[in-house]
């Protein structure tokens, strides 16, 4: 096998790695973490369960690769964050609802003790929360117009955007979500 070869073999794997990622957000949107079977998976991308095996050996493996990709898309420039960019986000959010579905349905999920996803989640929130901080930080100083610390209000922020989140998924006809987040915002900024 010569070194070109080599590098398509890699390239195809590499693809076919990204189909069976995408492929588990489908199926993971559909059904659930518990709901979605490796099986399923496999069968939409068509391999054998056997053969997806091969690129991810465990059901977790593929999971974490699932929110690995999902991270990748909402990395931020590493210019700090602003209020404005995180209503970007929002808007951002609400183009690829089955994104938002599959990540909503992981972190539901993932409150119980023995899911694989909780340690994740835990760590991401801390991160989201002092994200958050520093957000508000930068735009208000030690505290807010209505008083309170940005330590104090980056919970109610995130709880914000998440819980928005699940009203746009259940009835997006009605939920404005970019909308109802701006207005939070421009209460934030009220005293």
């Amino acid at each position: 096998m010569s070194y070109g070869d080599g590098m398509s073999a890699r390239v195809r794997s590499e693809e076919r790695r990204a189909a069976i990622v995408t492929a588990a957000l489908e199926v993971i949107a559909e059904r659930g973490y518990r709901g979605a079977s490796l099986a399923a998976v496999a069968e939409r991308v068509g391999l054998t369960q056997q053969g997806l095996l091969h690129y991810f050996p465990t059901k977790d493996a593929l999971l974490v690769a699932v929110l690995e990709k999902r991270d990748r898309w909402d990395a931020v420039p590493p210019t700090p964050l602003r209020l404005d960019l995180l209503a970007s986000l929002v808007e951002y959010n609400a183009t690829r609802p089955g994104i938002v579905q599959t990540f909503s349905a992981l972190l539901g999920e993932s409150v119980t003790e023995d899911h694989p996803t909780r340690g994740y989640f835990t760590e991401r929130y801390t991160q989201v929360r002092a994200n958050m901080t520093q957000v508000l930080r930068a735009e208000y100083g030690d505290r807010l117009p209505n008083g309170l610390t940005p330590e104090r209000t980056a919970p109610l922020l995130v709880a914000v955007m998440d819980g928005l989140q699940y009203q746009w998924l259940l009835d997006p006809d009605s939920v404005d979500m970019p909308g109802a987040f701006r207005d939070f915002l421009t209460l934030l900024g009220e005293g």
